[in-house]
């Protein structure tokens, strides 16, 4: 199941190609079958009234539909520092 999450992801990424969709990224735990997605938006406006209003929502939505119970958590976050180490 955890590879068919993965490629489900894998799928579904064209349709996050949004101009307000800046980054994504899907990391699997290293000792177990667990996910992290990150989508990063470049507001939570634009992600709820733009590509949750789209069309595109129930493309992305179909492909990880199977995986959609299985989420523990769904939450918009700020980033608050992003650094590069060196």
């Amino acid at each position: 199941m955890a590879e068919g999450f993965a490629e489900s992801y894998r799928s579904a990424g064209h349709v996050l190609e949004d101009p307000h969709c800046l980054a994504y990224e899907v990391a699997r735990g290293w000792r177990s079958r667990r996910f992290v997605v990150r989508i990063e938006w470049d507001s939570v406006e634009r992600h709820e009234q733009g590509f949750r209003a789209s069309s595109r929502l129930g493309e992305f939505f179909s492909a990880v539909r199977p995986f959609y119970a299985g989420i523990d958590e769904m939450k918009h976050y700020a980033v608050q520092d992003r650094g590069q180490p060196g």
